[in-house]
């Protein structure tokens, strides 16, 4: 049996999103290539653990505001949002915004 490609659902939704931005031509690979391997260089020199779809994250991250698709305060403002939203969900129930 193998295992699968992404051991999350917002593993693969990261994945498409790096995908969608290339097939729409606004990063190209040797871009995101780059970005991801100064995310993850930056990791090891902090010493963070081996996370590497976290990185992937945070690279994505880094390239949607460096392109001015988002800005930082946006980001944030999501992050809080989703985890006040999980916070106050029951354990198992969809997790719903709003």
């Amino acid at each position: 049996m193998t295992e699968p490609a992404f051991g999350a659902p917002w593993q693969a939704r990261a994945f498409a999103m790096v995908r969608a931005l290339q097939d729409a031509g606004v990063v190209t690979a040797g871009e995101w290539a780059d970005a991801l391997g100064a995310q993850i260089r930056r990791a090891e020199t902090a010493g963070d653990p081996d996370d590497y779809y976290g990185h992937w994250l945070a690279a994505l991250e880094q390239l949607v505001v460096q392109r001015e698709l988002t800005t930082d305060g946006a980001l944030s403002d999501s992050r809080t949002a989703w985890a006040d939203a999980a916070r106050r969900t029951p354990h198992g129930a969809p997790i719903e915004l709003g």
